[in-house]
């Protein structure tokens, strides 16, 4: 693994991680994160995902992890868009240091949804999409439910009022956002279509020019995202081929996964080579 800091377009650094597999690469995978989770998350993934022969990269949106400015995020500026960039920018990166092979997302969550807004789809050949909903609060799992709306109309307002951004490492939820990612995502998640509904044509018009096959995994724990949401979802990648595969924890003998045990260490045996085959399979929904 190699640590390297890249520029996205207007300059802002973005800290990423790099495993390079030790024969001939099948192609890149860049890991999208989910909405206040660090790369750190998915060290371990993707360090064994190199093993299987991939080229993988992580990276921290701006103003998160190791992206994030010295000092506190009061002021920092950011929104979702600025994300969008990152995501492009380090797509690109790939790209450039390994041309001409596919180039995979694996997108948990906020890491799927943002691919409908990329600059560079034509750069991209599949997304794998992991516990990836709408976030429209009507389809949140019931757990979530029942306090989505106190965190949305009264915690996100008052705390970013009062902090200058999200202070949720503070607060034990989500992590810290810049102000501009937690009121721009608020919007999306009181709009039944999402980021579609929210921010309106043309934004709906960037998720339907997407071509790449959508391969998307809804895990029946999930104590964040449901099914519907996850259809949902897949279906603002209007013109994308794209499958919906449900995992059952306690059909792999798995106690509990819910939203995030996809990528910790211990499923390494019974859950992560699943996941490589599904990136495997995106080849065959491209050709299809």
């Amino acid at each position: 693994m190699r640590q390297e800091t890249i520029a996205a377009p207007d300059g802002s650094p973005l800290a990423l991680r790099v495993w390079v597999p030790s024969g001939a690469a099948l192609g890149n995978v860049v890991i999208g994160a989910a909405m206040g989770v660090v790369q750190d998350f998915y060290a371990h993934f993707a360090q064994w995902l190199a093993g299987q022969g991939w080229r993988v990269t992580t990276f921290d949106y701006r103003g998160s992890g190791a992206s994030a400015p010295a000092g506190s995020l009061r002021g920092f500026r950011a929104n979702l868009f600025d994300w969008a960039e990152d995501y492009a920018a380090v797509i690109d990166d790939a790209q450039a240091a390994l041309p001409g092979r596919p180039l995979y997302l694996l997108g948990h969550s906020l890491g799927a949804q943002l691919p409908g807004l990329l600059r560079n789809q034509h750069k991209v050949d599949g997304l794998l999409s992991v516990a990836a909903g709408n976030g429209y609060w009507r389809q949140n799992a019931p757990r979530l439910r029942r306090i989505v709306l106190f965190f949305w109309f009264v915690l996100v307002p008052l705390a970013t009022r009062l902090c200058g951004y999200f202070p949720g490492r503070r607060l034990g939820m989500v992590g810290d956002l810049p102000a501009g990612v937690v009121l721009q995502w608020r919007r999306w998640c009181l709009s039944p279509r999402y980021s579609v509904g929210a921010e309106g044509e043309p934004v709906r018009q960037r998720y339907a020019s997407a071509r790449f096959p959508v391969h998307a995994l809804s895990v029946d724990d999930d104590e964040m995202m449901t099914l519907t949401g996850i259809r949902s979802l897949v279906a603002l990648y209007e013109n994308a081929p794209s499958a919906v595969e449900r995992i059952a924890p306690q059909a792999l003998g798995i106690g509990r996964l819910g939203h995030f045990g996809a990528f910790r260490r211990e499923r390494e045996a019974d859950l992560w080579p699943r996941l490589a085959r599904a990136l495997g399979g995106l080849e065959t929904m491209r050709a299809a």
